[in-house]
């Protein structure tokens, strides 16, 4: 959908990026790696946005968390001075959300036979869960994989998950696996439950 409206998908897996990490600062081969975009394409949109003011050059070191490249990369951040700045984002998250939507549908259509699917982590905001995902069932792994992948892409960063065939779950819940349990205290939402314990 973002694609059609801003007319690049380059141009929404940098404003994803920009958007998800705001004080954060990346320079453009560190861009180029992570949306998996050749660099000609993210110098191109780089340059539409800054164009827009949406974002500004940066220095390096200005985050924590942020690389470093070599002594003549160039560093961009998101503006927070952007004046369309929140409409943007709301924007964003909707689209977010509607491709999370998407990628479920699609795993509980074509994924196999699943049991029991919770999203956590990144899915609710929660950077201290074990995974962000827990999919236990007979599983088409190979299919599981292409759309984590696909949504990775759109996100524009990793995604942990953890699959469990139905017999190693309820063997695990049953000594009372540290993991597992760690998964049902955290903060999650549940797709789909046939065990009807959670």
């Amino acid at each position: 959908m973002l694609e059609h409206l801003f007319g690049s998908n380059t141009r929404v897996k940098l404003l994803q990026l920009f958007f998800h990490s705001p004080s954060r600062s990346f320079f453009m081969r560190e861009l180029a790696r992570i949306t998996e975009v050749q660099l000609n394409a993210v110098r191109r949109e780089l340059a539409n946005l800054e164009k827009l003011k949406i974002i500004i050059p940066a220095k390096a070191g200005e985050s924590s968390e942020e690389e470093i490249g070599t002594e003549r990369s160039k560093y961009y951040k998101l503006n927070p001075k952007f004046f369309l700045l929140e409409e943007l984002k709301a924007l964003l998250v909707k689209s977010k959300i509607l491709e999370e939507q998407n990628f479920i549908e699609d795993i509980l259509k074509r994924g196999g036979n699943i049991k029991l699917f919770l999203l956590l982590g990144n899915f609710v905001g929660d950077g201290d869960a074990p995974t962000d995902m827990l999919i236990v069932g007979d599983i088409r792994t190979n299919i599981l994989a292409r759309q984590i992948r696909d949504l990775e892409k759109f996100l524009g960063r990793q995604l942990r998950y953890t699959i469990m065939e139905e017999k190693e779950f309820l063997d695990r819940r049953e000594i009372g696996d540290k993991f597992l349990y760690s998964i049902f205290e955290s903060k999650n939402t549940i797709i789909a439950d046939l065990f009807h314990f959670i």
